[in-house]
């Protein structure tokens, strides 16, 4: 059974940067896409960085508010995913998810990570 464990978060001024990790664990299948979410107080959780993978290349997606700013990467393995976060501001405050995505007996399987929180301060 996968299992996703996120490090990294903390509190940082805005302008700042950090960087967060999520360390896969278990037996490593092949995912179809890594990702992190964001829950902001009072807020649904969303869509941060979306790194969807396929045979011929990676691609990338980033919500708008995140663009030019941070950078989602991973290991050829498999085994981690990243998140870059550069000049960040207030509002980018939140607890942070990773989030998987494979096949497991022709079923899409979607594993999360417990969060690490992220406090950015004026």
């Amino acid at each position: 059974q996968v299992q996703l464990v996120e490090s990294g978060g903390g509190l940082v001024q805005a302008g700042g940067s950090l960087n967060l990790t999520c360390v896969v664990h278990g037996p490593i299948p092949q995912f179809n896409s890594m990702a992190w979410y964001r829950q902001s107080p009072g807020k649904k959780r969303e869509l941060v960085a979306l790194l969807s993978i396929f045979t011929d290349g990676d691609t990338f997606n980033y919500d708008d508010s995140v663009k030019g700013r941070f950078t989602i990467s991973r290991d050829n393995a498999e085994k981690w995913v990243a998140l870059q976060m550069r000049n960040v501001r207030v509002e980018d405050t939140g607890v942070y998810y990773c989030h998987t995505n494979h096949w497991e007996r022709l079923q899409s399987t979607d594993t999360w990570g417990q969060g690490t929180q992220v406090t950015v301060s004026s």
